[in-house]
């Protein structure tokens, strides 16, 4: 009988190191990535975590939410390795700012950038998304995609990469007062989802120190200084951005919101002076933009003013 109980007992040992040897493999070979919208990101946790979508207005630790995207990740998916991160976002020329180049060096973490036109509009993410999610599916790259998004346009690529046996788990941002901001058919086509809340942001968004300036300690800038800054803020402006961020403000006459609206923060801070209401020192300031551009790249006659 203890014969028979010792055979019995090694022979469970055995199928149990079998079964461990087969969960190591299965989890060698089972990966999962995380893909963020970061239009999606910035707007739904600024929102959340200080109240406005204008990333002018928050600052975001972007390496601190990369981290705990992957924190989170594992211990959702324990028994599967990370593929990577991919870092969706929009810029002028798809050029790389200086945010995204620090992102870009993150380890595990793959930027990919659409184009952003002159309102801040993100153009051909979605397409981004979609060619990845299904590339990698295609070749069996991945068993589950994690995608932090809200658009309906979305829903091609969940279909894409669900076509090729990947499971897709949508995760999304709190929106306050019980509000929603994903799409009901990208909810409707995910395999799971999952909610990130205030709690999770927390320590990673925060609002940027608004300057304030005394005008009984800074005295009013004269137009000359102003104009004199204008065309400084133009060879920085096209020394960061290269030639061809020109298309994005030719032919003028007018600046482009977003443009203008920088321009006016960087003149702000170096003057140490507020422009807001003095529609002088400001037409000042952009004619000192037009003429630094107008010097180096000749265009047709107008009136650059806004």
């Amino acid at each position: 009988m203890n014969e028979e109980l010792a055979a019995l007992g090694a022979r469970i040992d055995r199928t149990n190191e079998l079964l461990e040897r087969v969960a190591g493999e299965l989890a060698a070979s089972s990966h999962h990535a995380v893909f963020v919208d970061a239009g999606y990101l910035y707007a739904a946790a600024g929102r959340l975590a200080t109240g406005t979508e204008d990333r002018r207005a928050f600052e975001l630790d972007a390496q601190g939410v990369v981290d705990a995207l992957i924190e989170r990740a594992s211990r959702v998916f324990p028994h599967s390795r990370l593929l990577r991160v991919y870092w969706y976002d929009g810029a002028r020329r798809r050029i790389h700012t200086a945010e995204q180049q620090s992102i870009a060096e993150l380890p595990d973490v793959k930027v990919r950038l659409g184009n952003l036109n002159a309102n801040n509009q993100q153009k051909g993410v979605d397409s981004l998304i979609r060619s990845d999610l299904e590339s990698l599916a295609r070749h069996r790259a991945l068993s589950d995609a994690v995608l932090l998004g809200g658009d309906e346009d979305l829903v091609p690529a969940v279909e894409a990469a669900q076509g090729y046996g990947t499971r897709v788990h949508l995760w999304g941002i709190e929106a306050p007062e019980g509000l929603r901001n994903q799409a009901d058919p990208l909810l409707w086509e995910a395999d799971t989802q999952r909610t990130l809340y205030l709690d999770f942001f927390k320590p990673y968004v925060a609002r940027r120190t608004v300057m304030t300036f005394d005008s009984n300690i800074v005295p009013r800038p004269t137009r000359e200084d102003v104009h004199f800054v204008g065309k400084r803020i133009a060879a920085t402006w096209l020394g960061t951005r290269g030639r061809e961020a020109l298309a994005d403000v030719l032919p003028g006459p007018y600046l482009p919101g977003a443009v203008d609206q920088d321009l006016l923060v960087e003149a702000e801070s170096l003057l140490q002076y507020s422009l807001r209401g003095q529609s002088d020192l400001r037409r000042a300031l952009r004619d000192g933009f037009w003429e630094h551009l107008r010097t180096l790249f000749p265009m047709p006659d107008s009136d650059p003013r806004s």
